[in-house]
């Protein structure tokens, strides 16, 4: 059947629009809200290795630490964190440090480099001044804490292409194509205009995968939604790991004044729940990502099922003959041409998507809703079923979306819960494993609802029957009444 709309399932990342797929996106780094763990591929050490006394050391020499300070850099089973000397009271503060110690567009600006980065992105800058660092090796005054930095993480942006291939049918395979795409291209721009016309500053090769690399390093450790700050890196704050136990909603860290009489800003981050001496201090990244987002931006993904979702992009096709008054009343409710919707394993769909699938629907009988005389009480209508016709095309639309979906995947539900409960995996096959599971299990969850709604559209009150009650010519139940006169 042709269908007067189109929905495609669409890809999510938090920050980049690579592609026409890819959802709510915003233009800025910013949108990175968390700092991550380093997550090393090797396996927990029981000795201090060399790098992290050095960088203690400087943290010391620097002043943003002291022998009383509450937690040091220790090896932890996910690679680098915090340990608790002492122990910790719930929402005590563990760790100042100044601004003058941060590494933000700020810090950019004011290095050797800063004259050359006027008009770059923020992260851009900040990236490239992070491979220089790295570059300039012992001549860095970062070398300390750049030395500690891993050399990638379990994000996507690093896999293979082997183990992308893991991700087949996925949202998050495309999504993370299109931003590798976008690095890509953001790097051949700042090549082209920055590091090859300034050789005196960028003496040594820098290279694509040196600028995935710093990409990836500030998309999982950069601190946002700072007062006053767009993009920040914060060296010992940012080995700061991740617990899903943790539920608080609450941000465990804040900038603030160093003083009453002080300029000087701080960042101050503080312990969210009790910790014995000894024990890893943590933080909730954020309870609102998806598996997809955290497997993206950190490289790990968690058990619980509202971290599963799936994004569907419902959009009102040009051809549409309705097209402009579809698109009048769409803006006119606060959506658009496209809008995007994500669906969570297990939570009702969001509130807004049946009206507006009804909106795109609408046409044959049921488009004299279109008409001005209703444009300012037709969202009204659509939030109850329009008209059997109506409903039905909704239903067979997104089922089919689901179905069509489903068969890029190349396993089932079936064999990925068989796959995992093996245990002992690699942790990228788990985390591909992890996110296929997910997204199938929610389009699974999608067709349901729809097919559910299949069997109902001959129970389902319409607008014919709702008007005619309205002007008194229907009963309760939906009976038309007798003319008066008639016998």
């Amino acid at each position: 059947m042709a269908t007067l709309f189109t929905l495609t399932p669409s890809s999510k990342s938090s920050f980049f629009t690579p592609f026409k797929t890819t959802l709510n996106s915003k233009p800025h780094f910013p949108t990175l809200r968390n700092p991550l763990s380093i997550r090393c591929f090797r396996p927990p050490e029981t000795d201090t290795p060399p790098e992290l006394k050095k960088f203690w050391g400087w943290l010391s020499d620097k002043g943003i630490v002291s022998a009383k300070c509450p937690v040091k850099p220790g090896i932890v089973t996910e690679g680098l964190g915090l340990v608790a000397q002492k122990d910790i009271a719930r929402n005590e503060v563990v760790l100042e440090v100044s601004k003058k110690f941060w590494i933000n567009p700020d810090t950019v600006a004011a290095s050797e480099i800063g004259s050359v980065c006027n008009g770059l992105k923020p992260w851009v800058s900040v990236a490239l001044f992070l491979m220089r660092e790295k570059k300039l090796g012992d001549s860095s005054a970062w070398k300390p804490y750049i030395d500690i930095l891993p050399d990638s993480t379990n994000s996507t942006i690093y896999w293979s292409e082997e183990e992308l291939s893991k991700l087949q049918g996925s949202q998050l395979l495309n999504t993370t194509l299109g931003v590798k795409e976008l690095v890509a291209n953001e790097f051949a721009k700042l090549e082209e205009e920055v590091i090859v016309p300034n050789k005196r500053l960028f003496p040594f090769d820098i290279t694509l995968d040196d600028f995935l690399w710093a990409f990836g390093m500030l998309r999982s450790r950069a601190f946002t939604r700072l007062e006053g700050q767009s993009l920040v890196l914060i060296p010992m704050a940012d080995l700061i790991n991740h617990s899903p136990d943790i539920t608080a909603q609450d941000y465990a860290w804040e900038v603030k004044g160093a003083g009453l009489f002080s300029r000087e800003l701080l960042f101050s981050l503080r312990n969210p729940i009790q910790v014995k001496a000894g024990g890893q201090v943590l933080i909730q990244y954020d309870l609102n990502k998806s598996n997809a987002e955290l497997a993206l931006d950190y490289g790990f993904t968690e058990s619980r099922s509202e971290r599963n979702a799936y994004t569907l992009t419902l959009e009102i096709p040009e051809s549409d003959p309705f097209f402009a008054d579809k698109l009048d009343i769409a803006e006119s409710n606060g959506i658009g041409e496209t809008a995007y919707f994500d669906i969570v394993l297990d939570q009702p769909l969001p509130a807004i998507m049946l009206p507006y699938l009804r909106l795109l629907a609408l046409g044959g009988d049921d488009a004299f809703l279109l008409e001005s005389i209703f444009r300012n009480s037709i969202w009204g209508h659509l939030d109850l079923p329009v008209s059997p016709a109506n409903e039905e095309l909704i239903c067979q639309v997104i089922r089919n979306a689901c179905t069509s979906a489903l068969s890029g995947y190349s396993t089932t539900i079936e064999e990925d819960e068989k796959l995992l409960a093996q245990g002992d995996l690699d942790p990228r096959l788990e985390i591909a494993i992890t996110i296929r599971l997910g997204e199938k299990k929610v389009l699974q969850q999608i067709d349901e609802v729809f097919k559910e709604r299949e069997t109902e559209l001959g129970g389902f009150e319409y607008y014919q029957e709702r008007r005619l009650k309205d002007l008194g010519l229907a009963g309760a139940q939906g009976e038309k009444l007798p003319w008066i006169g008639e016998v």
